[in-house]
């Protein structure tokens, strides 16, 4: 990224803002608009304004079509404001272009991200109900009506159904226009959008991706068939089928923090962190760009997210120098836009919790508080779950069962909080973490055998789930604190094959790599144990590492070699 100094704000397209009364003629020919808080003003773009290409033909004037096409190139990278913006300009320009209300409704319902709200939903709705009163194309209607059912009584009918009702609508339009580009691209965005958490076949991902790939082949130069790529891959299985395009990804579009992010996924599920590190680096840049630009002295959620995969990165390569700069930097901040987000909340809670498990800083796990940034924390039980999940942990495995058992109770109620929201994913995520502290505490009380079950219980719990796609990870994995407990009750071999498989789906955790070391070593296996533990000295030897682990693994290599 450039230099902080060389930023600019880009207008794209100047001649739209400079169309004498738009805005005014729109409110009158529809007052309704007036009430939507519609986003308007220059378009806000960091570095270059480069969001790659697409080809979108609409029936609307074509003074308005590149500035369309923009709006649909910042929708597939998640630059949903600017998109919004920029849909609003052909609005105002074009009050009768019925697509660019569609671009609005699009805008506003992240479909791989946090349902919509009630005020989304209501604009929504009423944007489609003008747009139903507009002469459009055949193509337009279709389009139109496929959000339609997602916006249709959304008071009484759950945001998957409605989902999986626009999936389907998607379906009938693909199905009759196969060559269509874009269709194509919304429909498999469609099918991702609409795929069961708990499916580890992986099936809608995998027709999504195959639907995807093939237009790739033809368009390489395309964000969203890049972008949903990525996503489609976004777990160990999948993940080498898109390491290709991940690294093409940021090249497309390169103005977007979100397209600088994205390649990081998948750099993630394969364990290349030093690539993941330059993909968030670059992204958090073009997120403080952004921010300084719309909301000067504040921080953008996109910095944010991109901070959770950099932390979790650095944090395998045992650098906790650079963690430790992260951590304070987040804790620095006093503003974060939009508020109350559900990926901020997460990495609120999931930063300073990862790092003190990670290092097993038990006692500082034990006093984790809760981030002061101002939060409606009560809409958000899951991402506090988080933090009371590392306080347990902390207050258990330092010898505070007491401690833990209340914190359990503060668990156990966030997950009947979300029972009653219904949010079934996240019901499981927080029912996991009962199962790992009900183990740990059983293991506490010397009770191993009904701890060691209830630690399978809950690896095999999430061996079923995938992981959701704000994350870079779970703060630990089940199964690999299966195999540290197996080894803290002197079953070596069994922690070995639980540190594989848990290697498999997590390639190049430090804490993974060390576990099967020591494993091996107990086991007698000093074969394997220097494998591992020269694995974890190639795993760190670019990052300025003070682990106690690394000195051991120096220690028994140089042992072995005399």
């Amino acid at each position: 990224m450039k230099p902080l100094n060389y930023y600019f704000v880009i207008n794209v397209f100047l001649i739209l803002s400079l169309v004498s009364g738009c805005q005014d003629k729109t409110a009158k020919i529809y007052p309704e608009l007036a009430s939507l808080n519609l986003l308007r003003g220059e378009l806000l773009l960091c570095g270059d304004g480069q969001f790659g290409d697409v080809s979108f033909a609409l029936s609307c004037d074509y003074d308005v079509r590149e500035t369309f096409e923009l709006a649909i190139s910042l929708l597939h990278s998640f630059e949903y404001a600017e998109a919004e913006k920029a849909f609003v300009q052909v609005i105002d320009a074009d009050p009768e272009c019925a697509m660019a209300y569609w671009g609005v409704a699009m805008s506003i319902y992240h479909s791989l991200w946090a349902p919509p709200g009630k005020e989304e939903l209501e604009k929504g709705s009423q944007l489609l109900r003008i747009a139903e009163s507009l002469p459009k194309s055949d193509m337009a209607q279709l389009y139109l009506d496929a959000i339609g059912v997602f916006y249709t009584d959304w008071e009484s009918v759950d945001n998957k159904t409605r989902t999986l009702l626009y999936e389907k609508k998607m379906e009938e339009i693909y199905l009759n226009n196969k060559e269509d580009t874009e269709v194509a691209i919304f429909y498999a965005l469609a099918v991702r959008a609409s795929s069961d958490p708990s499916d580890k076949s992986y099936k809608n991902q995998r027709k999504s991706g195959k639907i995807l790939e093939a237009l790739f082949e033809e368009q390489p130069n395309h964000p969203g068939i890049a972008h949903y790529i990525i996503h489609n891959y976004d777990y160990p299985e999948l993940a080498e089928l898109a390491l290709t395009t991940a690294r093409s990804y940021a090249e497309i579009a390169p103005a977007s923090a979100h397209a600088q992010h994205m390649p990081s996924h998948i750099f993630t599920r394969l364990g290349l962190w030093q690539e993941s590190i330059d993909s968030n680096i670059n992204s958090a840049s073009s997120a403080v760009c952004y921010a300084e630009s719309t909301h000067p002295g504040a921080n953008w959620s996109q910095e944010i997210h991109a901070m959770d995969y950099l932390v979790y990165a650095y944090l395998q390569l045992g650098d906790n120098e650079k963690v430790k700069e992260q951590n304070d930097y987040l804790q620095s901040m006093n503003q974060i836009f939009p508020s109350n987000n559900f990926g901020v909340a997460y990495t609120v809670n999931a930063i300073p919790t990862r790092i003190v498990l990670e290092n097993k800083r038990w006692t500082e796990a034990a006093n984790l508080q809760l981030p002061s940034l101002e939060f409606q924390w009560e809409q958000f039980p899951w991402e506090q779950s988080i933090l009371h999940f590392g306080r347990a942990m902390g207050s258990v495995r330092s010898g505070d069962v007491t401690s833990a058992e209340k914190e359990l109770a503060i668990i156990r109620s966030f997950h009947q909080e979300l029972i009653s929201m219904e949010d079934d994913y996240k019901v499981n995520q927080v029912q996991i973490e009962i199962k790992i502290i009900q183990a740990w505490i059983q293991f506490a009380n010397a009770n191993h055998e009904e701890a060691i079950s209830l630690m399978v219980e809950a690896a095999e719990m999430e061996d079923q789930t995938s992981k959701h796609p704000v994350t870079p990870g779970e703060v630990l994995p089940a199964r690999e604190l299966l195999a540290d407990m197996l080894l803290a009750a002197d079953r070596p071999e069994e922690a070995l094959e639980n540190y594989k498989l848990d290697l498999k789906g997590h390639p190049g955790r430090l804490n993974g790599i060390y576990g099967a070391a020591v494993a091996a070593q107990r086991s007698g296996d000093n074969e394997k144990a220097t494998m591992y533990f020269e694995q974890l000295l190639a795993l760190t030897k670019d990052s300025n590492s003070n682990r106690p682990e690394l000195e051991e693994a120096r220690a028994f290599v140089e042992q072995k070699t005399i």
